[in-house]
């Protein structure tokens, strides 16, 4: 199985306000020592916008390093540990290309987090960036990082291994929950009965989606005849 290594660890402090937006817990920032983890996510973090962020399905957020770097090559500015709004910067693990499902084993101290979906690219972020087109550009990039719930608790620290322990072979990708992918294994993960609520969620709209195109497109064909 792969493994990687933690980078940093990163939590708000205090929020910043954003035109438009108004106070955000975006600006996550590197934590010293260790940090405790609970079904919520790191007990030193806090989410601001708790309809769309936080939560036991995104308890926490991991980008991975190599993406950041390219994007910062891209936008030719430093983009420091915590600027995408992560919990954890992580070198060694494909972050994006995670499958559902999958569980990692962080640290020594008994951590293990589970994949669940995508970040979706949202005003805040596109506010906090101060990039043209940010959302669409970051959408269409589809380096997203993912989320991952918390199936027992434990603490970390930066320079803790991160190994996969575990990962289905139905073969959905966090990333595929949001640009979409092998429809038919998209949709098999939707007969299972312990399917976190929001990876269910998405995976419905995926599916939806795709049987939308489908009907459009054979109607248009019995139109055509």
């Amino acid at each position: 199985m792969d493994s990687g290594e933690v980078l940093a660890v990163c939590a708000a402090g205090d929020d910043v306000i954003l035109e438009g937006i108004g106070r955000s817990a975006i600006d996550k920032r590197p934590r010293p020592g260790r940090l405790r983890v609970d079904d919520m996510g790191l007990v030193d973090d806090h989410v601001g916008n708790k309809r769309h962020h936080g939560g036991v399905d995104q308890a926490v957020y991991a980008y991975a390093d190599p993406e950041a770097r390219r994007w910062a090559d891209e936008l030719g500015r430093e983009l420091p540990y915590g600027w995408f709004g992560e919990n954890l910067r992580i070198d060694g693990i494909a972050v994006s290309d995670a499958f559902v499902g999958e569980r990692w084993e962080v640290g020594s101290d008994g951590l293990v987090l589970e994949v669940t979906i995508p970040r979706v690219p949202c005003k805040t972020f596109a506010v906090w960036a101060g990039e043209p087109r940010w959302m669409k550009r970051f959408m269409d990039q589809a380096d997203f990082g993912t989320y991952l719930r918390v199936v027992r608790h434990g603490s970390v620290g930066a320079g803790d291994r991160v190994t996969v322990i575990d990962r289905p072979d139905h073969g959905v990708r966090s990333r595929d929950l949001l640009v979409g992918g092998d429809v038919d294994a998209i949709r098999s993960l939707l007969d299972r009965d312990d399917l976190p609520t929001k990876v269910r969620r998405e995976a419905r709209k995926v599916v939806t989606k795709a049987e939308r195109r489908l009907g459009a497109a054979t109607q248009g064909g019995q139109h055509k005849s």
